[in-house]
């Protein structure tokens, strides 16, 4: 367990669907020691929907800040920044439900929480020593999703293409793309900005030894 008077860095990622920000995360994972960094995926924090029916299930906008559970996800991150450790929810996109396993996450010198709204909620904002938003044409988002949601969801590209013009894309007009100016930073081209990722790395590095 860690002390609280150890400096626990927050760094908040946001960016719309498939914009690089896995990609992102991972060369920061990679530019710091090993066993640094607590990553907290905003995924896993989606609502718990086991009171409602299969249709009211299928029927949530998981592209909506109210499909988040905000509550839980900020207590547990002031949980990791107070030095205790925390059972991380669990969601299965098959059943749109959480999933009874927790994963157990234990505090870190870095706390990444990554997601396409991070940036959205106040009381998450101001507990962020860093806040990165990755930007990426929607073009390049639009096949990142197709690529993705065919493989690992069992969709067609006809299903994919439809829902990102129904929902995806109001929705990260209307809640993602307003959120980057809260951001410290912009990374323009995703996860192919090798520059760009080289300097955002250098500068938590530098964060974390101070």
């Amino acid at each position: 367990m860690k002390h609280t008077d150890d400096k626990i860095t927050i760094i908040g990622i946001a960016g719309g669907t498939g914009s690089g920000k896995t990609t992102v995360v991972r060369k920061i994972v990679e530019a710091l020691p090993p066993h640094y960094v607590a990553v907290v995926p905003l995924d896993s924090y989606y609502n718990d929907t086991t009171h409602l029916t299969n249709e009211e299930r299928r029927a949530i906008n998981f592209d909506h800040p109210d499909a988040f559970d905000w509550k839980l996800l900020i207590r547990q991150v002031n949980e990791l920044r107070e030095g205790r450790a925390i059972e991380q929810p669990t969601y299965s996109y098959i059943i749109s439900n959480r999933l009874p396993e927790t994963i157990h996450v234990e505090p870190k010198p870095v706390i990444i929480i990554e997601g396409i709204m991070t940036l959205i909620n106040k009381k998450l904002r101001d507990m962020m020593d860093l806040k990165i938003f990755v930007d990426c044409d929607s073009d390049e988002r639009l096949i990142r999703n197709i690529q993705r949601d065919t493989i690992d969801r069992g969709r067609t590209v006809s299903m994919v293409v439809e829902r990102y013009l129904e929902v995806l894309k109001p929705m990260h007009e209307q809640f993602i793309e307003p959120t980057k100016r809260y951001a410290d930073l912009i990374i323009p081209q995703g996860g192919q900005n090798e520059k760009g990722i080289g300097i955002l790395c250098k500068f938590i590095e530098g964060l974390v030894k101070e």
